[in-house]
């Protein structure tokens, strides 16, 4: 009998609940190497609720996440703010904008009020699962009021993060890193492709720009982006700054800006990559991001699940 795809990735997929028995809880340290997820962002186009999340995270065998804000603060009832207009999409009427910034005052009145035990209980609720939240990563936080900035490093350390992280402007981690100097927790910035804008984290020298403003100012590597826009292995890039590394975004990209391909199809060095936090006993995680079209004949989740298993065999292999 032949098996498609899309019958591998079931294979691959029912397979995770047995181990799971087997070991009570989720493991993804593959050979001391915590693997983990961007979550929600890696399961989009499904539901991306708290208990969506952990479930997803127990069938595929995750025991780490990085983890936004959004699903924690909506588990925990939070007033919802409309979003603002992208792109070409006409401004909103004046009663629209009221009704926003209503809701935005709202929502910083919730903040201000909750109590840190809140999201204690969030954090036991993951753990019990056996998944850990080791990073939790805000959109915006550079435009957040300084008290509720003060709350986003307080719950993240309450949820039990060792760092947070964001997509910020260069010049703005000079303020967010006095913060994270307050709270003695480290903040880490996003790299994108972008080799020329003074303000992206494409350009090598923004991080360590950024190093110098706080010593709790890190980074967090993509190294798809960063291979597809430089053409070369961050490998030595990380060992250099490996105690400013907070966790590295695992996607595999072609060459030259080229597009998402299915772990160990595209031209990133995921598997150097993944053996040097192997061999060198980083305490970074390797942080899925799930990116490339899912085909036809499988499913998101039957995806992600390959690339849990190419972690693994890489690690354990």
């Amino acid at each position: 009998m032949t098996l498609t795809r899309r019958d591998l990735g079931k294979l691959a997929l029912a397979a995770l609940p047995a181990a799971a028995l087997r070991a009570a809880k989720p493991n993804s340290v593959f050979g001391g190497v915590q693997v983990g997820i961007n979550a929600p962002y890696s399961f989009h186009n499904i539901p991306g609720g708290a208990d969506d999340i952990l479930n997803y995270m127990t069938r595929l065998n995750l025991s780490a996440a990085e983890l936004r804000l959004q699903p924690v603060e909506a588990y925990l009832k939070a007033p919802v703010v409309p979003p603002a207009p992208r792109g070409n999409a006409a401004p909103l009427s004046p009663e629209m904008e009221a009704e926003r910034k209503s809701a935005a005052d709202a929502l910083t009145k919730w903040r201000l009020s909750r109590s840190m035990d809140e999201f204690k209980a969030f954090r036991k609720k993951y753990e019990d699962a056996g998944v850990l939240i080791q990073i939790v990563k805000f959109d915006g936080i550079n435009l957040m009021p300084d008290e509720v900035v003060d709350y986003c490093f307080e719950l993240s350390r309450n949820l039990g993060a060792y760092a947070l992280s964001c997509e910020i402007p260069v010049s703005q981690t000079k303020k967010l890193g006095q913060f994270a100097t307050k709270h003695k927790m480290k903040v880490a910035y996003h790299g994108h492709g972008n080799l020329t804008n003074p303000e992206a984290f494409g350009r090598l020298a923004a991080w360590e720009e950024c190093f110098e403003f706080s010593p709790y100012n890190c980074a967090n590597v993509d190294i798809g982006h960063f291979f597809a826009a430089t053409g070369t292995s961050p490998a030595e890039w990380i060992k250099a700054h490996h105690d400013r590394v907070t966790h590295v975004h695992l996607k595999d990209r072609k060459a030259n800006n080229g597009p998402n391909m299915p772990f160990g199809q595209g031209d990133t060095p995921i598997k150097e990559i993944l053996l040097m936090l192997k061999k060198e006993k980083y305490k970074i995680q390797a942080t899925i991001e799930m990116e490339y079209p899912v085909p036809p004949d499988s499913t998101l989740l039957d995806e992600i699940a390959k690339c849990v298993s190419y972690c693994r065999n890489v690690l354990e292999g």
